[in-house]
């Protein structure tokens, strides 16, 4: 299992609001407009690397050697095969409404009674309810259990399953031949895969096993409500995409007629180009540096390397032990 650092995600709308104010003259007189800073976005977060996107988890049910991945997918992180294990059941977060009442319902409005009164209501403060007619429509809320629990057994590796979209995997079901199986066919397997590998094709997360369930630790693309994919709220990371998108919008001025002189708008190019390159250094060391629980993992890992060289004997190491 590994560790990583997760950002808190906030929208560049206030990046694209700073960026038309401060080169207002250029937008008001519709030289340049905004219609491109969410691909001079993209562009800024690809080149700083999956660290700028979200870490998201999701449970895959596989069936027949394929599961659908969702819809804000980028990358895989890490993909865990699991297994089905007894555990205590769980309320699902949706509720159902409607007018039938069954052993796993409640009803929540209105109150039925024996009342015989044909009158809606009273209307008095205070009132229980007791006057209201039973004939009323009477609406049921029901939330329904799981008893699923799953439990990682190991990490899977990238592979080439059927690189072609309608290779079939049945292959895998003869794995004493194929994956698994004794020397000299243990190194072979179709599709340059192994028996505990993975694939992503068409938006489809394949295996090489017919059906199981798979724990995804993937790279999402989040947006806002405006439609602005979401960024790192890490001050170089804002910095270098105000620079970079001022950089990009000089270009695009130097790339058509404009008042003023060629000179002047690639000076002012080569001026936002340089504070750009020294912004992404700056983002760029930022996101690799190591927080305080990385650094403190790394001392242990450090002090604990060579333990297991250690005489089981020996008494003056002050207390430390070996690990091994």
């Amino acid at each position: 299992m590994s560790y990583y650092y997760k950002f808190n995600f906030v929208s560049p709308d206030p990046i694209y609001a700073t960026v038309k104010e401060e080169l207002k003259s250029y937008f008001d007189t519709g030289a340049v407009d905004d219609l491109l800073f969410p691909t001079y976005l993209d562009k800024c977060l690809r080149k700083l690397g999956r660290a700028t996107y979200v870490i998201a988890e999701t449970a895959l049910v596989v069936d027949n050697f394929e599961a659908r991945l969702p819809d804000n997918f980028y990358a895989v992180r890490e993909a865990w095969m699991c297994t089905v294990i007894n555990g205590f059941p769980y309320q699902t977060a949706n509720s159902f409404y409607s007018q039938a009442a069954t052993q796993t319902t409640i009803q929540v409005s209105p109150i039925t009674t024996d009342c015989s009164i044909a009158s809606p209501c009273c209307g008095n403060v205070g009132c229980d309810g007791s006057c209201m007619p039973e004939f009323m429509q009477t609406v049921y809320k029901t939330n329904n259990e799981a008893a699923m629990s799953y439990q990682r057994m190991y990490l899977l590796k990238p592979g080439n399953i059927s690189a072609r979209q309608q290779c079939d995997v049945n292959y895998t079901e003869n794995w004493e031949m194929y994956g698994q199986g004794v020397a000299p066919l243990n190194n072979f397997t179709p599709g340059s895969s192994t028996y505990d590998s993975f694939d992503i094709r068409d938006n489809k997360f394949v295996t090489n096993f017919r059906n199981g369930v798979v724990h995804l630790i993937f790279y999402a693309q989040d947006y806002d409500s405006l439609g602005n994919q979401l960024i790192p709220d890490n001050y170089r990371i804002r910095e270098y995409l105000e620079h970079f998108i001022k950089y990009k919008v000089f270009e695009m001025l130097v790339n058509q007629t404009n008042d003023e002189t060629f000179n002047q708008l690639q000076q002012k190019l080569v001026y936002y180009k340089s504070l750009s390159d020294e912004a992404f250094i700056m983002a760029d060391i930022e996101i690799k540096k190591q927080d305080v629980w990385t650094k403190q993992r790394r001392i242990r890992q450090q002090l604990n390397k060579f333990n297991m060289y250690e005489l089981p004997n020996r008494t003056n190491r002050y207390g430390r032990r070996r690990n091994n």
